[in-house]
């Protein structure tokens, strides 16, 4: 066991005990107002350089498509099998 880190503090708290205490670090920033808000268009030019970066990545780009195909084409299986045909 000496490869593996011990969870301690926070990461050993349940998810849902850690998402009350950030719930409430988050409530405490913005009564204090010093927690950022983003406005729509920081929003979107955050999403539009994160869209940029990962798609500069080709062999994870093709792993997203395969694995899209891959969930698209079982669900059409299963709908044919239940006789449920959509186009």
């Amino acid at each position: 066991m000496a490869d593996k880190k011990a969870r301690r503090g926070f990461a050993s708290m349940d998810q849902e005990k850690q998402r009350e205490i950030a719930s409430k670090g988050g409530r405490a920033a913005h009564e204090k107002g010093t927690a950022h808000e983003f406005t729509s268009d920081e929003a979107r030019e955050a999403g539009r350089k994160g869209g940029e970066s990962v798609s500069r990545d080709r062999e994870h780009m093709a792993e997203i498509g395969r694995k899209g195909g891959q969930s698209s084409h079982g669900r059409r299986n299963r709908d044919e099998e239940r006789g449920d045909h959509r186009s």
